[in-house]
């Protein structure tokens, strides 16, 4: 295949699923890794898109340098964080250990939450407010608070998440793509989550659609880690044939 071709086809996939890795494209155009990279680059110098590491992402894929203060994001597609917030309260059981990562979506769920036997650990110091005050048991880690997403993040908190095994987690984040995986601003922050995540066997990442092919400074899980709930995705979105995704309405 002419390399002309090939990265048409590579534009013409970015184009359709906003992202994509180096792996999927050497399946794909059955050509080996150090061509696929000198395309990604040939076409990253062209301007076509954005080669990050192990992959590429559309040009228009948005960057989020920054996290917006919590109140400001708590209107910001309220409705489908309300569906997706309901959904993911139904996973929880009796006798489930879980944690609650500090977020807007996240802390929704606590109002639909109906397990009285379930126990909570959360980063989210509004969000341990909540709870205490919906009568479940709660414990809320130690260290640095950041007021923007008002969160509890830095080394004492990785260092309270260490001595726990969670059955369940919750996750917010400021964006999700194929290449980029999870990813947000801050890297205290990211630091508490991919611990947490680690930490846990039964992994959800809640964002509605908007978040899809959005990235960030720091990633802190893979695409693949955990299980996306999110609202309905548009049929063209490439996003679509994913098994880990699940489409709540």
């Amino acid at each position: 295949m002419l390399s002309e071709e090939r990265q048409n086809k590579i534009m013409s996939r970015i184009t359709q699923k906003g992202s994509t890795t180096v792996q999927e494209l050497m399946e794909w155009l059955k050509a080996s890794e150090s061509t696929i990279r000198r395309d990604l680059s040939e076409l990253d110098s062209k301007g076509l898109l954005v080669k990050v590491f192990g992959g590429a992402v559309a040009k228009e894929t948005a960057f989020n340098s920054k996290d917006d203060f919590f109140n400001s994001r708590k209107e910001h597609n309220r409705s489908e964080k309300l569906v997706i917030a309901q959904y993911a309260a139904s996973l929880i059981q009796n006798d489930d250990f879980v944690y609650l990562d500090a977020g807007t979506t996240t802390e929704l769920m606590i109002e639909y939450i109906t397990c009285k036997r379930a126990v909570f650990v959360t980063n989210g110091f509004s969000h341990a407010q909540k709870l205490a005050a919906a009568g479940f048991s709660t414990f809320v880690i130690g260290g640095e608070i950041k007021a923007a997403t008002e969160s509890i993040v830095g080394v004492e908190a990785l260092e309270s998440l260490k001595k726990y095994h969670f059955t369940k987690g919750f996750w917010g984040t400021n964006g999700v793509s194929v290449s980029g995986g999870f990813s947000t601003p801050d890297v205290k922050e990211a630091l508490v989550k991919k611990e947490s995540m680690r930490r846990t066997r039964e992994k959800y990442v809640l964002c509605d659609a908007s978040k899809f092919s959005k990235l960030s400074c720091v990633s802190f899980g893979d695409f693949t880690d955990a299980t996306i709930i999110t609202t309905e995705l548009s049929e063209d979105s490439g996003y679509r044939q994913y098994q880990h995704i699940i489409e709540v309405k």
